[in-house]
């Protein structure tokens, strides 16, 4: 039976011995996939030299995951440490939510008939979800605040309406952490920002870099520490939008590599199976210029050498829809799919003392697991109620050589993802990986280790893999108590217009 938490057998590390206590920095990107970085792809179309930087000086985990395909589900289950089946948070906040002739449970946000839209015609009625971080959590920056560590949020927060904002579940500092899942106001990533916790900058002021620079400010003030710094960059969510010099540069890389963009069939949807989109170019790599500017304070500031850095992002890259900027591939698929390419993350650990300069590990880690690892990490006590469905890779920064193949990661997306995924639920154990779409496709069971790009249905010929995965989801869905999407007995819109 699977339960609610997981518990890893973790031995023969050794922490550095330092004066001071461990400070936090921990940054997401939003819709990056591993494939859009240099450290995990050596030929990516976008330069990432900070990013390496980090990844040189610390450990890449290749097989990091999203709790999510989507934005919301992910970042709830990194300041929870929770599944969001286990959290209700399933969606992205503002997508379409309702019960059929039902009241909606308290904290659920009806959405009219009209902004329902097309679901209403669909096989499955989507599963209703909770639009906000409920209060009852403790979250990763109130479990720092118990133990004096100063909380510092700056970006994207996509969380919940005012009244459950990032100074609402223990930030001490909010720059810009609101319900919007993009940077809509204003001048969107340019200043004017029409954003009410982020003042206007200079007329056209880049929104990342003005992030970063509120978080080197707030790591100056805080020097003495401990703290906990939260960047969650709107970078590089839509609008597809970069400075014109760095546009440029991608303009002029794509003709003189004779790029043409390219798509293959991923139905409903087609699928960018080339990275060349230079607008998305440039939003890459002026993100990972703000990453580089922290970085740098944390030297400039002398606290480096006492500061956990994370880096990873919410969900894969946008492949099939919006634009279609970026490709996954050797992954499937992308945002909105519970495709490799939809899930896969990367995921950039830097614990001084501790990881080996340039090291990586194979070590599955998901959203789930950074709430018990940075408390660990700190020494300081767990808080096994809260962040029950995360496990600690502590070992793993240690020891790359430690594994973790016997933990199951879960997924459960009931609703139809805005770039054409299916509602379904997914498991990964080992090598193994089992989709179970609730509509059309049924189950399909997938070998990673030579099936990455997970082309290869084994449903058919591995009955006694599959039924141990299935078992695993089944149990997952009890401990939980998913809530799951609804059938349509009358539906209407047709396969290709999803």
């Amino acid at each position: 039976m699977v339960r609610a938490c997981f518990a890893a057998v973790l031995f023969g590390w050794s922490l550095a011995v330092t004066a001071a206590p461990l400070n936090v920095v921990f940054i997401i990107a939003d819709d990056l996939g591993a494939e859009d970085t240099t450290p995990f792809n050596p030929d990516c179309f976008y330069d990432t030299p900070n990013l390496q930087r980090l990844a040189d000086s610390g450990m890449r985990f290749t097989d990091g995951y999203a709790a999510c395909p989507v934005c919301s589900p992910t970042r709830s289950a990194v300041l929870t440490g929770q599944w969001p089946a286990r959290t209700r948070n399933t969606d992205f906040f503002g997508g379409p939510n309702q019960f059929f002739g039902q009241a909606l449970p308290q904290g659920y946000d009806a959405v009219t008939d009209g902004a329902f839209g097309r679901h209403k015609a669909r096989p499955l009625w989507p599963a209703p979800y909770l639009g906000q971080l409920a209060d009852a959590h403790t979250t990763l920056a109130e479990a720092l605040k118990q133990h004096d560590y100063a909380t510092f949020f700056a970006g994207k927060w996509h969380l919940g309406r005012e009244g459950s904002w990032p100074e609402d579940h223990g930030f001490d500092v909010n720059k810009g952490g609101i319900d919007r899942g993009g940077p809509y106001g204003g001048k969107k990533y340019f200043s004017p920002y029409g954003n009410p916790r982020l003042p206007n900058g200079p007329p056209g002021e880049h929104l990342p870099d003005r992030l970063a620079g509120e978080t080197v400010r707030f790591i100056e003030q805080q020097k003495d520490g401990p703290f906990l710094a939260y960047l969650s960059f709107y970078s590089v969510h839509t609008p597809l939008m970069a400075p014109d010099d760095l546009v440029a540069k991608y303009k002029q890389r794509k003709r003189d590599r004779g790029l043409e963009d390219a798509f293959a069939p991923e139905p409903p949807r087609q699928n960018r199976t080339v990275q060349a989109h230079a607008v998305y170019g440039g939003m890459v790599e002026a993100m990972d210029a703000a990453v580089g500017k922290v970085l740098d304070a944390l030297e400039q500031h002398g606290v480096a050498d006492h500061t956990l850095v994370i880096f990873t992002s919410d969900n894969g890259g946008l492949s099939t829809s919006e634009g279609s900027p970026t490709s996954n591939l050797p992954f499937r698929a992308g945002k909105g799919w519970l495709y490799e390419g939809g899930i896969r993350e990367p995921v950039i650990v830097r614990l001084p003392g501790v990881t080996k300069p340039g090291s990586s590990s194979s070590w599955p880690v998901t959203s789930t697991d950074y709430f018990p690892t940075i408390l660990e990490a700190a020494d300081l006590p767990s808080l096994p109620g809260q962040h029950c469905d995360g496990v600690s890779f502590l070992a793993a920064l240690n020891d790359p050589a430690s594994k973790c193949s016997d933990r199951p990661l879960f997924w459960h997306y009931p609703h139809w993802g805005n770039q054409g995924g299916t509602p379904g639920a997914a498991v990964r154990l080992g090598d193994w990986k089992l989709i179970e779409w609730y509509w059309g496709k049924g189950r399909e069971l997938f070998n990673l280790a030579v099936d990455p790009g997970e082309q290869t249905n084994l449903a058919g010929s591995e009955p006694a893999k599959l039924q141990e995965l299935q078992s695993l989801l089944d149990d997952f869905r009890t401990d939980t108590a998913a809530i799951m999407p609804a059938v349509n007995p009358s539906p209407q819109l047709p396969f290709d217009k999803w």
